[in-house]
């Protein structure tokens, strides 16, 4: 495991974890010593934790809360995986709301509102955006009390080979986001029936194949639009979409603010950034 710590502050520390664990690793207990919030930006791993069993793919955020125990595991893929981590204060807890179900969330599946803002915080850890990482990541840690408190889903425990074959399928989708590929195409991979492939990866992943087919061409769109030599609809084209139209809508929809907003941002327009906080994130 690599491990390099990006910023540290009194109420939050941000952190880069790199790890190329594959399924001939066995995994080990570990304890969260804080709370943290870690978006996975390439990559999957197994998260098992208080009796509860995620698999955590590109786009998913790892929830962990202070003195859990918990297993990170690698048996379905040989890649390993990297995440940005952002470590909280109990302060800081407290403020965003110690008694959010977010806190006992364990993980949570690729979604866009989530996505787009963990697109830019790695953009401000890699210096491709004149913000702070410190400030996306409380930007992104607000954004997901904001979103898991505002929805519940009742998790399914599938088998742990149709997890692997959801996890292999994702993993497949997200490599060819940029191409046109489609519902019949996931499930050839995963040989199964389009039904059953649809039932399965909703189950495992608890989002469908388009749902996390779009949501990886947002993650690479959030990614391209922190370079400003990228034409907006370069990035558009690039990141998988159609058209224009359809990612301008498709990302206003996820990150709040336009395209050209959002690169605005990222060029570190402080103005867009305290709106959204200001809001609470709300679209």
């Amino acid at each position: 495991m690599q491990i390099i710590p990006l910023s540290e502050g009194a109420s939050l520390c941000a952190v880069d974890y790199r790890c190329g664990a594959g399924p001939q690793d066995a995994p080990f207990v570990e304890r969260h010593r804080s709370h943290c919030i870690s978006y996975v930006r390439r990559g999957s791993f197994g998260y098992r934790v208080r009796g509860e069993a995620y698999e955590l793919i590109a786009g998913s955020v790892l929830i962990g809360h202070a003195g859990d125990e918990f297993l990170c595991t690698h048996e379905h893929h040989g890649c390993g995986d990297e995440c940005l981590s952002f470590h909280l204060s109990p302060e800081l807890v407290d403020e965003l709301g110690a008694h959010s179900a977010l806190w006992r969330a364990g993980g949570v599946p690729p979604l866009p509102e989530l996505m787009v803002w963990g697109e830019l915080a790695q953009a401000a850890a890699e210096g491709r955006s004149d913000l702070g990482v410190d400030e996306v990541g409380l930007l992104l840690a607000r954004r997901c009390v904001d979103t898991v408190d505002g929805s519940t889903r009742k998790r399914l425990r599938p088998r742990a080979a149709d997890r692997r074959r959801a996890v292999e399928a994702a993993m497949w989708l997200d490599a060819n986001a940029h191409r046109a590929v489609g519902l019949d195409d996931g499930a050839r991979i995963a040989g199964l029936s389009a039904f059953h492939f649809l039932r399965l990866f909703a189950d495992a992943l608890g989002v469908t194949p388009h749902q996390y087919l779009l949501r990886a061409r947002l993650r690479r769109a959030a990614s391209m639009l922190a370079d400003p030599q990228r034409a907006i609809t370069e990035v558009a084209y690039d990141s998988g979409f159609a058209d224009l139209s359809n990612f301008s809508r498709s990302f206003h929809r996820a990150a709040g603010v336009s395209p050209r907003r959002f690169r605005q941002a990222a060029r570190g327009d402080r103005k867009i950034f305290q709106e959204r906080i200001g809001q609470g994130v709300a679209s």
